[in-house]
């Protein structure tokens, strides 16, 4: 089976083919890789309460705002 080349492929294109052949293996590991080389993650520990949240103002805006990540935009 031949694979189309992930690396031309944009996050989004590659996270939608991955979702619609599940059983890629090459897939999978492809975006997970690319999700750590480009991916615009906020680390947090992990909360004790609901409360702790306001500590990560940058982590709660995302949703506030309805904003998509980078490469989700259109």
């Amino acid at each position: 089976m031949s694979h189309p080349d992930f690396r031309l492929m944009s996050q989004d294109e590659l996270r939608d083919y991955f979702l619609s052949h599940r059983e890629d293996r090459d897939a999978f590991y492809a975006y997970v890789d690319r999700l750590h080389t480009e991916g615009d993650w906020v680390e947090m520990p992990p909360l004790e309460s609901l409360q702790d949240l306001a500590r990560y103002p940058e982590f709660t805006k995302r949703f506030q705002d309805g904003s998509t990540p980078k490469d989700s935009a259109a």
